[in-house]
C-alpha cells in the first residue's frame, strides 16, 4: 500500500533529507511555523515498524512529495 502527501512549499533539498527523518530537526526554524521536528519522524519510524518505508522526493513543479509504502496485511 502507497500513500503519498505532497506540497508546493521550498522542499528539502536532497543532502537535508536523510536528516530531515531525524528527530527534533528543524531545518528552517527561522521561517516561524512553529513545531517540533518530530512529524517527519514519526512517519518514518512508524513505516519502518510496520516493514515498510518512508521516502522524500522532490516534487515536480516544486514542493516535497512523502511516499510511504507499507505491506499489504495477510487475510
Amino acid at each position: 500500500v502507497v500513500a503519498e502527501v505532497s506540497d508546493a512549499g521550498p522542499g528539502i533539498a536532497p543532502g537535508d533529507r536523510a536528516r530531515a527523518l531525524a528527530p527534533f530537526v528543524q531545518l528552517n526554524p527561522a521561517r516561524g511555523r512553529g513545531g517540533t521536528g518530530l512529524g517527519l519522524a514519526i512517519a518514518a519510524r512508524f513505516a519502518e515498524a510496520s516493514g515498510g518505508s518512508l521516502a522524500l522526493e522532490e516534487r515536480p513543479g516544486g514542493g516535497l512529495l512523502a511516499r510511504m509504502a507499507l505491506p499489504r496485511g495477510q487475510g
